[in-house]
């Protein structure tokens, strides 16, 4: 017995769908093969009816006669079929084989017979059992004598060829579903295996053991299936790396400031220091906690974003002020490393968005442009029109540029080209996330050792929008 289950399925319902359709074929066979016996029967004795009536007017007299019946029956008489002559109220008067019975016949080949029709009629001989055929017919001698002629033929020798045929049919079904069970079980087993061996497989990556893969080499959906929980398992591995390094990062980024303010907190605390010493202390740890603040904030919004709980402002934004405010926020960052920032910007362009957010994005993008460039370099912010309903915000630096297999990857949450420039790796994630909450896209371009081109497509607007924005 077979227990519950995929194979069980699969071998049942192979066996099931073969055999309705075995026995559905074999009977149709065995009804086609009797009915072209029995027809095959009932055509020669119809035959050898319409050539002997062909014929019957030149072999009888005119005139009646005493061995007109027997004349009759030799005329008329068929191999291996009793003819028995009838009155048209079915009363025997004579037959080929001698014998008389003072019966009437009333089996329906006789009224159809009477009917002008050739009856026909198969059943079980009265007396004997035996399985007969009765053929009937009018015939009319000389104008005035009528009587029906019925042919008689047994169908046991038919019957035993269709029984024959009937058993080697039964046989060769059997053998057939044989075949389909031994197919049907290794056609199960072919699925049933791999299964088992990817659910566990899966169990041991749901206790967590991610290095665990299927091994085997499947094909079509279970081969699927098996690359699919591979490149899973492949996944978890690389964000759980991502999330350790994450952790790592920002411990990191946490542990720096908060060492510097509280050291010169506790230097402050202790007093006998000038005025201009104080004020650099004050200041570093002034510095150092707005790092710890946009640390936070970031990590606030990566989690608002994570949530749909991020809120936008919508209104119209003018594009060219916005470059021009970003610009001015970057600037001393940039003086520092003697990088040039220019802006190529259009006249009166405008968008529709959250204007504080966008000018992340932009700062977002500037400043990592200005971390990855030389010095002495420049670093070109631009803004154009693509279309009647687009435009194009392009931050174009001259930097250290991104290898091919890192472009990839550069915009997934956590992940830092070089995590020795510090930071979260969340700045790129959720720039994109943020534009896309505009309905535009992040595209990126660069080569390694040449630089980088971030473009920011928005919706553009060419009316003003009310003065109140809707929020998202």
């Amino acid at each position: 017995m077979i227990r519950k289950g995929m194979r069980r399925q699969i071998v049942l319902h192979y066996i099931l769908v073969v055999f309705v359709a075995l026995l559905l074929v074999e009977t149709i066979f065995l009804l086609a093969i009797r009915t072209y016996y029995y027809d095959s029967i009932y055509s020669k004795i119809t035959l050898h009816i319409s050539t002997a009536e062909t014929f019957l007017k030149y072999e009888l007299s005119d005139e009646r006669s005493p061995n007109q019946l027997q004349k009759l029956l030799d005329f008329f008489n068929l191999e291996y079929t009793e003819l028995e002559i009838l009155t048209l109220n079915g009363d025997i008067i004579t037959s080929s084989t001698g014998f008389q019975p003072d019966r009437t016949i009333t089996t329906s080949d006789v009224p159809e017979a009477v009917g002008g029709s050739i009856g026909r009629w198969v059943g079980r001989q009265a007396g004997t059992n035996e399985s007969v055929m009765a053929v009937s017919k009018m015939v009319q001698i000389n104008g005035h004598d009528t009587y029906v002629l019925r042919y008689l033929t047994s169908m046991e020798g038919v019957n035993a060829d269709l029984l024959n045929l009937t058993l080697l049919s039964i046989g060769i079904g059997a053998a057939v579903m044989t075949i389909v069970v031994l197919f049907s079980f290794g056609l199960a087993n072919s699925i049933v295996r791999p299964l088992n061996n990817i659910t566990a497989v899966s169990a041991q990556m749901a206790k967590g053991k991610f290095t665990t893969r299927i091994k085997g080499d499947y094909r079509y959906e279970i081969g699927e299936l098996a690359s699919t929980l591979n490149y899973m398992a492949e996944e978890i591995v690389r964000s759980n790396q991502i999330k350790d390094d994450f952790i790592s990062s920002i411990s990191h980024e946490l542990r720096t400031p908060l060492t510097s303010i509280k050291g010169w907190s506790e230097t402050l605390i202790s007093g006998g220091y000038d005025p201009e010493e104080t004020k650099l202390g004050v200041g570093i740890i002034s510095k150092e906690s707005d790092r710890l603040i946009g640390l936070v904030e970031e990590i606030l919004d990566f989690s608002k974003l994570q949530q749909n709980e991020m809120k936008l402002s919508i209104g119209q934004v003018d594009i060219k002020v916005l470059l021009q405010e970003t610009l001015l926020n970057i600037w001393a960052k940039a003086e520092k490393k003697r990088i040039h920032l220019l802006l190529e910007c259009e006249e009166t362009i405008y968008t529709k968005g959250d204007a504080n957010r966008l000018k992340q994005v932009f700062l977002n993008l500037v400043d990592n442009a200005v971390k990855f460039s030389p010095e002495d370099s420049s670093i070109v912010l631009s803004a154009e029109r693509l279309s009647h309903d687009e435009m194009a915000v392009a931050v174009r630096d001259s930097g250290i540029g991104i290898s091919e297999a890192h472009l990839a990857r550069v915009r997934d949450r956590f992940f830092q080209v070089d995590a020795l420039n510090g930071g979260t790796g969340l700045g790129l994630a959720i720039s994109q996330q943020i534009v896309e909450l505009h309905n535009g896209k992040l595209e990126m371009d660069s080569e390694l050792g040449k630089g980088t081109q971030v473009t920011v497509i928005l919706p553009l607007i060419e009316q003003a929008l009310p003065v109140d924005g809707s929020q998202l």
